[in-house]
């Protein structure tokens, strides 16, 4: 599947996890989030036996991108082969291959192998993806690694929830209200600061400063992938203490009522070495997880209220 390309490289990891468990987690793609910092989001379009078409939202070099890859998948040999069908320039193309060796019953050798050419072959972006996937790689495999082991022995440290309000309102005018985040120090009184970018249609990096109950502010910042008028996904790639990895979605469902469920999901993983720096030196994760439900949950309720307001104005 790998064709002819410009460059070849290839980096590795040693994970302690079977091997067996290695692939499964690379081989769903519900896990890449967590499992690879650039990872935003990714959508399984097509899927036929062991070949699957899925869209991949990510950062690189610090700018949001997206491409379509087509991947086959081999369980048995443990190999993932993969081939972007759409590149975001400056990639002409790019292919590779996921490896996954057995070393011992709980030890795995994951090789990462890269082949790609830049468009008209041009030197200055041929350079570009070569820091590009060198830097991704070197922040991915340890990523995998860490993650991969996670899974398996700090599930605590995991957690997930959804609030939901009922609005007698359009799914068109509440996606309106989260979209439009560049408004949303107006709207918004947990929001003291913000900043949206959007160079590539639908595709946005959102910087903002947000006030806590106790009045202290922290900056976060997050590259958004947005679906008019149903879902906004996002990923925190600058987080506040407490968390290793926050993403979440934002998702409008409008019945033929005209009454739309609105929704706001975060899934955390919580840094269990800053909890007592964070929350006092008695602090358990028990009360980091209650910390950061109520934290999150508090704005999310907060936003889903003014967006609430706003669409039933709009009626």
């Amino acid at each position: 599947m790998p064709e002819q390309v410009g460059r070849e490289v290839e980096h590795e990891i040693t994970v302690a996890a079977p091997a067996e468990d290695v692939y499964r987690l690379l081989a769903e793609v519900e896990n890449w989030p967590r499992l690879f910092p650039p990872s935003v989001y990714v959508d399984v379009l097509e899927r036929d036996g062991a070949m699957e078409r899925i869209r991949i939202w990510a950062t690189a070099n610090g700018e949001a991108k997206n491409w379509t890859s087509i991947r086959e998948l081999d369980p048995d040999g443990l190999r993932i082969e993969f081939r972007q069908e759409v590149s975001a320039p400056p990639v002409a193309s790019m292919s590779g291959t996921w490896i996954v060796e057995p070393q011992g019953d709980n030890t795995s050798r994951l090789r990462l192998l890269h082949g790609y050419r830049a468009i008209d072959d041009d030197p200055e972006g041929l350079a570009w993806i070569d820091q590009a996937v060198d830097r991704n790689s070197r922040a991915e495999l340890p990523s995998v690694k860490a993650g991969l082991e996670e899974v398996t022995r700090a599930a605590e440290l995991t957690l997930s929830f959804v609030d939901t309000v009922t609005v007698d309102g359009s799914a068109k005018d509440l996606y309106d209200f989260v979209n439009e985040a560049d408004r949303w120090s107006e709207r918004l009184p947990h929001v003291s600061e913000v900043k949206l970018t959007e160079d590539t249609p639908g595709l946005q990096v959102l910087r903002m400063e947000t006030l806590t109950k106790d009045g202290s502010a922290h900056t976060t910042e997050s590259v958004r992938v947005c679906f008019p008028h149903h879902k906004i996904v996002y990923k925190q790639t600058t987080l506040p203490a407490l968390m290793k990895l926050h993403t979440g979605y934002w998702l409008f469902e409008e019945g033929a009522d005209g009454v739309t469920r609105a929704s706001s999901q975060h899934t955390v993983v919580l840094d269990a070495e800053s909890i007592t720096e964070v929350l006092g030196a008695d602090a358990t994760v028990a009360a980091a997880r209650e910390f950061i439900r109520n934290a999150l949950g508090g704005n999310s309720r907060a936003t889903l209220g003014h967006a609430k307001d706003y669409a039933q104005t709009r009626r």
